[in-house]
C-alpha cells in the first residue's frame, strides 16, 4: 500500500475497526460446554496474535504519519 497520507490513515482505520471487534470477542468470555470452550481457547490466542500484529502495524503507519508531519 502506498505511503501517502490518506492511504496511510485508510489503513489505520481499518486497523482501529479490526481491533475493536477482537477485543469485542475477546471480552464474550467462554461458552458454559468444556467442548465448545476448547475450541473458544484456540481461537481466543489466535485472536491475540492478530491483535498483536495490527497493533505493530499501527505503530509503524503512526511513525509514518509522523514522519510526513515534519
Amino acid at each position: 500500500m502506498s505511503d501517502t497520507k490518506e492511504a496511510l490513515l485508510a489503513q489505520k482505520a481499518e486497523l482501529e475497526n479490526r481491533l475493536a471487534a477482537i477485543r469485542k470477542d475477546l471480552g464474550r468470555g467462554l461458552d458454559a460446554d468444556s467442548s465448545e470452550q476448547a475450541v473458544e481457547l484456540e481461537n481466543f490466542e489466535v485472536l491475540q496474535e492478530i491483535a498483536r500484529v495490527a497493533e505493530q502495524e499501527l505503530a509503524e503507519i503512526d511513525r509514518k504519519l509522523a514522519a510526513l508531519n515534519t
